[in-house]
């Protein structure tokens, strides 16, 4: 159970769930053994994948009492910011389309400025700025989500851990206060944008995000995220990655559990096979679901995707075949890159990502391991370009052409293949 002494649970208990209430059925009088997310009612955005990924009859609960990380995993909890609704409508503009960010499941997110040292509003461009999330005002679920993400990044401190700054809990109305994250998500750079996101940028972000896992996972009290994808990982203006929405956060197993039994929730074509399955959550579920993020990085591709033809909407179902052969990675590789990444960096994350998906969870790394490679592909310069340049090169000078003649072997109709067996034969090596 939770150290009740905690400053952030008694926060909970006193402000979130035992406020007063006219109903015996208000989102105020939730009971501590029930905070536990339940999407089976909730709507998504276009863009997404129901959190809740069957029914209710399909998928029942064994044992779902979500209780908090204690204090362990910081020297001291954070002192959260309370907002009143007035502040924070009057920071957002009184909450204007213009300042959206982004929409879910939960409601809105819009950009608002506050005073640096306090609750009070500052004018647009003045103070600091912060993401607002608003959630919708549709029933218990969304709130013990809201209390989930409270209880969780109200203690859980890390550099790659999105900062939640403060919440509100007036009447009907509930949000929470984030640091506002300049680049926003990765599944916008890699999905959204026209200019495709550098290799270079691509490790750096997958390291950070690799990190805030495995700092979760590592704890005296391990928790698991169970919703690791590409949305919920954020950017700042140096592309450092942080994880948030921490709504489907759990607490791993204790002592001698090996798993904890829950119901099944998440997001399609993320979830671990055997979670979905079975309800048994481990950290190894989360493994999986960084071994799907890792492959939508290397390929440009979504985890699921129902434009494309019918073999290649499930991206893991898609990529396994390639990741089991090194003579075909290349083919992984999102073409928009061209030749701009690392040789080796695209074997090695190959090689990582077949690992994490591997069907076996006891046969996935651990998130420490998964940092341990990654940390090595960071200032790679064995680019695929440079590869191709120099080989070519090569063969001028083995080769001399007679004058005023054209190489058929270097025509724009056969370039693209020779690149492509260049490719295949640097990674064979």
């Amino acid at each position: 159970m939770a150290d009740n002494n905690c400053d952030c649970w008694t926060f909970l208990k006193r402000g979130v769930c035992n406020s007063s209430s006219s109903t015996t059925h208000s989102a105020n009088t939730i009971p501590r053994t029930s905070l536990v997310y339940d999407a089976a009612t909730e709507t998504r955005c276009p863009n997404a994948s129901n959190r809740e990924l069957f029914p209710p009859n399909e998928a029942r609960l064994s044992s779902d009492n979500l209780d908090p990380p204690t204090s362990t995993k910081t020297k001291s909890p954070r002192q959260l910011l309370q907002f009143t609704f007035q502040e924070l409508k009057s920071a957002t503009g009184n909450f204007r389309p213009d300042s959206i960010l982004g929409e879910g499941g939960f409601g809105y997110v819009f950009k608002g400025w506050i005073e640096e040292n306090g609750t009070a509003p500052a004018k647009p461009g003045s103070g600091i700025i912060v993401a607002v999330k608003s959630l919708k005002l549709d029933g218990l679920q969304g709130h013990r989500e809201w209390v989930v993400e409270v209880a969780f990044l109200g203690q859980l401190h890390h550099p790659n851990l999105v900062k939640l700054i403060g919440y509100c809990i007036e009447e009907d109305h509930r949000l929470l206060v984030y640091e506002f994250m300049t680049r926003g998500s990765l599944e916008n750079h890699l999905f959204r944008r026209t200019i495709p996101l550098p290799w270079s940028n691509r490790i750096k972000i997958t390291l950070g995000a690799a990190k805030g896992l495995a700092f979760l996972h590592g704890g005296p009290e391990p928790v698991i995220y169970r919703d690791f994808k590409t949305s919920n990982i954020l950017l700042d203006s140096e592309y450092n990655a942080k994880l948030s929405d921490f709504g489907l956060a759990k607490a791993g197993p204790q002592g001698d559990k090996t798993h904890v039994s829950t119901r099944v929730v998440g997001t399609y074509g993320y979830a671990a096979p055997e979670y979905v399955m079975t309800g048994h959550l481990t950290s190894k579920s989360d493994v999986y679901s960084f071994g799907v993020v890792l492959l939508e990085i290397l390929t440009g591709r979504r985890s699921m995707d129902k434009k494309r033809p019918s073999g290649e909407q499930n991206l893991v179902t898609w990529a396994r075949p390639y990741l089991a052969d090194k003579r075909k990675l290349y083919q992984l590789v999102d073409p928009r890159l061209e030749l701009n990444y690392s040789l080796k960096g695209v074997l090695k994350v190959s090689q990582l990502a077949y690992s994490c998906l591997h069907r076996d969870p006891k046969a996935r790394p651990t998130m420490d391991e998964v940092v341990k490679v990654l940390s090595q592909l960071q200032d790679l310069n064995d680019l695929a370009i440079l590869s191709h340049h120099s080989r070519l090169s090569q063969e001028g000078r083995r080769k001399k052409k007679p004058e005023g003649s054209k190489s058929t072997k270097d025509s724009p109709l056969n370039i693209g293949k020779h690149r492509k067996d260049e490719i295949k034969l640097q990674l064979c090596k």
